[in-house]
């Protein structure tokens, strides 16, 4: 565990573009949900992180499928991330079921679990590695929980550093989660 603070900067795109802001990355949707009354303040649910993850694909109107990058909650526990990846396959498998094509990391693995400040360190790495067209690794992982094992979902655990290659049909596009005490559940899509 510890402690961080993180800050933005959030402007319409228009204005930033007119007024010749740097632009790191495009918010194009976020989705909440509550998973209301939960059996502890530490106990996801995956009907909440769905129902979180499907609202930020509506709102941003773009499909799973062209998400490129997942910055996790990534905790490290063993229910936690078994329930995030299982929700995550379920939402993408309805766009895609078959294949493996988004990196998945989690920025607490450099960094810690930053406590109130997690959700804002994945969204500076996400927009950092769309801005510089990386995907960036994450480390200390040397076996993925079993739903995250090669082939066996739409994710693979990125390792190291690798460029971010541009796709013909989209833009690149990352998925940032952040599930807090209580089971209160975030996903933001951003694109470069």
């Amino acid at each position: 565990l510890g402690e961080g603070l993180g800050m933005l900067v959030l402007k319409r795109l228009t204005d930033a573009e007119r007024d010749g802001d740097r632009v790191y990355a495009v918010i194009r949707g976020i989705g909440t949900s509550s998973d209301g009354r939960g059996s502890a303040i530490y106990a996801p649910r995956a009907d909440g992180q769905k129902e979180a993850l499907r609202r930020a694909y509506a709102e941003a109107e773009v499909t799973p499928d062209t998400i490129e990058l997942i910055e996790a909650h990534g905790t490290g526990t063993k229910v936690g991330d078994a329930t995030e990846i299982g929700s995550l396959t379920e939402v993408y498998r309805a766009a895609r079921p078959a294949g493996t094509w988004a990196a998945l990391g989690s920025v607490k693995s450099q960094i810690g679990h930053t406590k109130a400040a997690a959700g804002v360190a994945g969204l500076i790495k996400a927009a950092m590695a769309l801005h510089h067209q990386v995907l960036p690794p994450t480390i200390k992982v040397t076996q993925p929980v079993d739903e995250a094992a090669p082939g066996r979902s739409p994710f693979y655990v990125n390792t190291r550093k690798r460029p971010w290659l541009p796709r013909a049909n989209h833009p690149r596009r990352a998925g940032v989660s952040a599930f807090g005490f209580g089971c209160t559940n975030f996903h933001c899509v951003l694109e470069e």
